[in-house]
């Protein structure tokens, strides 16, 4: 089937409405759109996509906040004529860089798609250590990484 075609579109149409995230619908409501997800390629790739959008937001605003802070480092470090608006300057776009920052992250699922990256990664490490040295971990811990019960 051609990746341009939604198997469903009527399921498309409200994933696509939702941005593809199904995060804040009850589990119980969820099955058909996993389902769906997992079966379309094209939702699946859009998916990606909307989740690649949101963490690359989040990654520019925190650089852009860490530049501003940067050169708000550098203006009280150097103390240039006209310091004090300088300043502001900076602090103001820390301020806003550290808003949509925020917005973002409540905005979308872009968090939770971090910490499932991380999860990932994680298990990805535990699986490659040795037997005895995954024996030693907390059983907790162990739960936690593998995502078993």
């Amino acid at each position: 089937m051609s990746q341009a075609q939604c198997i469903d579109p009527l399921v498309g149409k409200i994933l696509a409405g939702w941005r593809y995230d199904i995060s804040g619908i009850a589990l119980e409501m969820r099955g058909d759109y996993v389902q769906h997800l997992a079966a379309c390629e094209r939702c699946r790739s859009r998916q990606r996509l909307h989740r690649t959008i949101d963490v690359a937001l989040i990654v520019l605003a925190s650089a852009s906040a860490g530049v501003f802070l940067l050169a708000f480092g550098v203006i009280r470090h150097f103390g240039p004529a006209h310091a004090f608006w300088l300043e502001v300057g900076a602090l103001a776009g820390f301020a806003l860089s550290a808003l949509i920052w925020l917005i973002v992250a409540v905005a979308t699922p872009a968090p939770m798609t971090v910490v499932d990256v991380a999860r990932l990664g994680a298990r990805h490490v535990h699986d490659r250590l040795p037997q005895e040295i995954r024996d030693r971990l907390p059983e907790d811990l162990r739960l936690k990484i593998t995502g078993q019960s």
